[in-house]
């Protein structure tokens, strides 16, 4: 009777402590996907995908800028007041004029200089009377982002026989080659950003508009140049040396691979930024507007790259 009431229990102890096993061998198994997750990893041993960074701008889009493909989106086709982020297609319809002479050479006029004086406008500092080539307008266009130097290529290169109707021209340009592009969110009414109620855009249409100028080498070249200095032609034939120009895409210093492209601000456009990087031979390019500051449209551009590098 004793053995008999010994081997019972013996065998309920065999039985709790087996499946006290099986409990916890399940509670291992159970905490294993958790614990993958917490370490940014699937329980099959594939990398989970990061969440969508929070950006402090009202607008954001990033895409791939080989295939377009969309990578980050956020209120991407709210049409917004673009700020001097306008002066890329100020640039692109430049660069797309026909035999294009990048040193021929255009006077300063006292419009341009009375022009960024009563808008208390961005400036690229240039001299009344000097002669400065298109290129070096160009440079003074997308560095320091000179309203004088966007007035000066919209009064060069739009048609007319006073300068009123030149630069109604030119942004005529600018809104057919918006057209051209397919970008149906956006309309100009300026050459530089400072808009009269109709200048706007998009976070998504900016980025196409931005990827293909960038087929230029020309734009390129100028929007990934952190300094450039001037010499111009004075008008008593001497040469001057301008004060360095700076590029205000603060990217180029600060983030990995940055290869421009544009920033914007104003009082209704606040603060923006289209951007783009190139990393292992994939480049992402995005925009944000109406960031809060000048440092956060960095810091939201910064996020949204390293996000959609991510994804790539």
């Amino acid at each position: 009777m004793i053995n008999s009431i010994l081997g019972s229990r013996s065998r309920r102890a065999a039985a709790v402590t087996l499946t006290g096993g099986v409990v916890l061998a399940t509670g291992v198994l159970a905490s294993a996907p958790a614990q993958a997750a917490e370490h940014g990893w699937k329980a099959n041993g594939v990398r989970a995908a990061a969440p969508a960074p929070s950006i402090a701008a009202k607008g954001g889009f990033v895409m791939n800028d080989a295939n377009g493909a969309s990578l980050y989106t956020k209120a991407a086709d709210t049409k917004r007041s673009t700020g001097s982020t306008t002066k890329i297609m100020t640039a692109k319809v430049v660069l797309a004029q026909p035999k294009l002479n990048l040193d021929a050479k255009v006077t300063i006029q006292m419009a341009y200089s009375d022009y960024i004086v009563s808008k208390n406008a961005s400036s690229a500092r240039l001299i009344v009377g000097d002669k400065v080539t298109v290129r070096q307008l160009l440079y003074g266009l997308m560095l320091p982002s000179g309203c004088d130097a966007a007035y000066a290529l919209a009064d060069k290169f739009g048609s007319g026989s006073t300068r009123a109707a030149r630069v109604k021209s030119f942004i005529g340009k600018m809104n057919s080659t918006a057209k051209s592009l397919g970008l149906k969110n956006t309309h100009f009414d300026s050459f530089d950003g400072i808009g009269n109620g109709k200048n706007y855009s998009t976070p998504r249409d900016l980025t196409k508009l931005a990827s293909n100028t960038m087929k230029s080498s020309t734009f390129r070249t100028i929007v990934k140049t952190k300094k450039y200095t001037a010499k111009t032609v004075t008008k008593t034939g001497g040469t001057r040396t301008m004060a360095a120009w700076t590029n205000t895409n603060t990217l180029l210093s600060s983030y990995s691979g940055a290869i421009g492209v544009k920033t914007g601000s104003g009082p209704e456009a606040k603060y923006c930024l289209v951007f783009a990087a190139t990393r292992k031979g994939k480049t992402v390019i995005g925009t944000v507007l109406t960031s809060t500051s000048s440092n956060q449209r960095a810091t939201d551009a910064t996020k949204l790259m390293n996000y959609g590098f991510g994804k790539l």
